[in-house]
């Protein structure tokens, strides 16, 4: 009798264990800026929040109408890291335009274009890497203080370091918002791409509408997809309530579990401020704390919304009196129903990265770095 209760005994406690899978999601970050230039303060944030992994915008791609072909436009400068060293996906956005445009001879081009503009920009990396190094060796900490420092040549040392390093991306992720139109000639693209990266994995952005309707959008030729869970609706929408996205637009959208590529998890951590006057939308404001902590001019009229009381200028952007503004951000209750749908319907496990957008002081601080770890740590 005593046997057959630790049986029974064994088989629940076994299965309770069963019932939760243990793992820890791949901290990350998106990385949206015109440089990569981490300062102390960044470095700070990184150790934090014990990030491993960024995706970092290298450069836009969209159609030139003059030329009439594609073209790479914004690419990120004045790269420095700092102490810093999380793992970096490089991320290309294209312009749907450019794929509905683009012929296959276009198309082929592009694809070598991108492979040969991410080996310079990690050539530039590995540079600040090696420049990182050679400082520590040619000038140790209180080098100024030893007695018998001497000196090493710094273009040496850096040659050294710098010899020591390749241009070896694990992940190239490629940022397309496609159509049934387009998918086609994007797909095709996919491929070409994976040409310049045969040791690689690419991965592509899946937007909602996307992975809801499947059948439709199709399912791109990558490795893996990274489901954006926001930007659910058009900012200058004047009747949306939050067009970067809500719990509830969200569960419309992950109505099922059978997409058929791995998905790591992109949310938002973002706010801005959306304007309108006359309900039409005028713009969006990304630094707006100035205007939202003026009770003078700014007048609230809803949870989320407010009107001007008088002309003010914020940053380069003039806003009159009557103009309307949306405040918009997920709250910390709205991100944890976020969560708790996807992993309702997604698989997550120890090689699923979870990112956020996007890495910034301002949002970091606005929602607190415990509460972030905290995010990650419920997948």
């Amino acid at each position: 009798m005593k046997n057959i209760i630790f049986i029974l005994l064994f088989a629940a406690l076994n299965g309770a264990t069963c019932e939760k899978e243990e793992h820890e999601v791949v901290r990350s970050f998106c990385y949206w800026k015109t440089d990569l230039n981490f300062q102390k303060e960044d470095d700070s944030l990184i150790r934090n929040l014990k990030l491993q992994h960024m995706y970092v915008r290298f450069f836009d791609v969209d159609w030139n109408p003059y030329a009439k072909e594609p073209l790479p436009v914004a690419t990120i400068h004045d790269i420095r890291l700092n102490e810093s060293n999380p793992e970096i996906t490089p991320s290309i956005f294209i312009t749907n335009e450019v794929v509905l445009q683009s012929n296959k001879k276009q198309l082929d081009s592009l694809a070598a274009r991108i492979a040969k503009r991410v080996q310079i920009i990690g050539e530039k990396i590995n540079e600040t890497k090696a420049d990182n190094v050679a400082n520590s060796i040619v000038y140790p900490k209180d080098y100024y203080k030893q007695e018998n420092y001497k000196r090493i040549n710094y273009d040496s040392v850096k040659a050294i370091e710098l010899g020591k390093l390749k241009v070896d991306f694990k992940e190239i992720l490629i940022d397309c918002d496609w159509t049934e139109k387009s998918k086609d000639n994007y797909f095709y693209l996919l491929k070409q791409i994976k040409k310049g990266f045969p040791t690689a994995q690419i991965s592509a952005t899946i937007r909602l509408w996307q992975y809801k309707y499947a059948s439709k959008a199709g399912i791109p030729p990558v490795d893996k997809g990274l489901l954006m869970c926001y930007n659910l609706t058009k900012p200058e929408d004047f009747n949306s309530k939050n067009s970067i996205g809500t719990s509830e637009e969200l569960a419309q959208y992950i109505t099922h579990d059978q997409y058929k590529l791995k998905l790591d998890i992109a949310l938002p951590l973002y706010s801005w401020a959306v304007v309108f006057r006359g309900n039409q939308f005028k713009g969006i404001l990304s630094d707006y704390d100035q205007l939202r902590n003026d009770s003078i001019k700014l007048k609230k009229i809803s949870s989320e919304k407010y009107v001007l009381e008088d002309d003010v200028l914020i940053g380069q952007t003039y806003l009159r009196n009557g103009d309307e503004i949306r405040i918009e951000k997920i709250s910390e209750k709205e991100l944890e129903e976020m969560i708790s749908i996807v992993k309702s319907k997604i698989k997550i496990d120890n090689q699923t990265k979870v990112t956020f957008f996007s890495f910034d002081k301002k949002y970091i601080d606005d929602y607190g770095t415990q509460n972030i770890s905290s995010y990650y740590e419920s997948f």
